[in-house]
Parts: C-alpha cells; sequence; structure tokens
C-alpha cells in the first residue's frame, strides 16, 4: 500500500484549492493499494524558510517545531499530488517556500500536478516541474488543468467539467503506479 498526500498550494482565506483538493481526494478513492489524505499547507503554518542550515545539510532535523512536524509528514508519504493555482505564470510563494524547507524527504517520490488558473494552471504546472525535478520527484506525464472561468462559478465554486474526470483518473493512476514503483528503491 502506498501513500499519497494531496498536497495544496494556497495559504489564501480565500482560496478554491481546499475544493480542487477535495475533488481528487474524491476521485482518488476509486485507486486501488493506495491511501489518500489532503495535506494543507496552510495547517503547518511556515514561515519563510529561516531554519539555521539548508536543508540537505539538516538532516532531517529542523530548529522549529512546525518545520519538524511539515518534515515528518512529507517523509512519511510515498508520493504526492499537488493542487497547484497559478500566480503571474509560476506556484505560490508559499509553496515554493513549502518545498524548498525539505530535501531528501521529497527524494525518490513521484507527483502528479493538477493545475488552475485563468490559462488552465499550465504555466504554474511546467514551473512547479522544474521545481520538483531539483528535490528529485519525479513527476508523472498526465496533468490535470482547469479553468478559472469554466470550471469555478464566479470563480469560488469548483464546478469541473466531466470532461476532466478521464485526466484526472490518470493523474492518480499513474502516480499511485509510479510511487509504488519507487518506494522499491528507497528501500
Amino acid at each position: 500500500m502506498v501513500k499519497i498526500g494531496i498536497i495544496t498550494g494556497s495559504t489564501r482565506d480565500t482560496r478554491v484549492n481546499n475544493q480542487v483538493a477535495e475533488y481528487v481526494l474524491e476521485k482518488a478513492k476509486e485507486a486501488q493499494d493506495a491511501e489518500f489524505e489532503i495535506v494543507d499547507i496552510k495547517d503547518y503554518d511556515l514561515p519563510m524558510f529561516n531554519e539555521a542550515l539548508p536543508p540537505l545539510m539538516a538532516n532531517k532535523q529542523y530548529d522549529k517545531e512546525g518545520n519538524q512536524k511539515w518534515s515528518e509528514k512529507i517523509d512519511s508519504l510515498d508520493g504526492f499530488i499537488f493542487i497547484t493555482p497559478e500566480y503571474n505564470k509560476s506556484i505560490t510563494p508559499s509553496l515554493k517556500n513549502a518545498i524548498d524547507y525539505l530535501a531528501s524527504e521529497w527524494g525518490n517520490k513521484a507527483a502528479g500536478i493538477v493545475g488552475y488558473g485563468s490559462t488552465l494552471g499550465v504555466a504554474a504546472t511546467i514551473s512547479l516541474r522544474t521545481i520538483l525535478s531539483n528535490a528529485n520527484v519525479a513527476t508523472v506525464g498526465p496533468a490535470g488543468g482547469f479553468s478559472l472561468f469554466t470550471d469555478f462559478e464566479e470563480m469560488t465554486t469548483f464546478r469541473p467539467s466531466e470532461v476532466h474526470n478521464p485526466t484526472i483518473k490518470s493523474v492518480i493512476d499513474t502516480t499511485v503506479s509510479w510511487s509504488r514503483g519507487l518506494k522499491t528503491i528507497r528501500g
């Protein structure tokens, strides 16, 4: 059994990110041999990165309690599905900061990406692929993309078109398969 975290990518009070995460979690219930949970980065209240040592040198030991809890949560997972809004053709600063806090906790794991924005979150998805590759995370080929104009009512209530279902299923299934495979090399 692999454990997959559905990582929220926004901490704004008015975010719609959790609605998309809940949708992916609901679709993930059909997956075999995998457990899914939403991991809300807002729950960890990570300040701007300010640890004494860079993550590669910290050896999973962090100065601040919240940072240690973040490390333990990511370390406990076998893979991820990131839910990312697009801000200025990239991911949110809060998601980038959460990724930057850690090093080996991310490594040799798989990730799917589901983006959303005015242009389906395409630029954010591309940006996140690059960031995750530097952390030795293998991003799967299929990616979800939702439009703020057609998949949200008044840009606040998530109402995805059914046309997205096969793509989201592919993101989930591929992430599970790759997570299972990469688990074997982590020992």
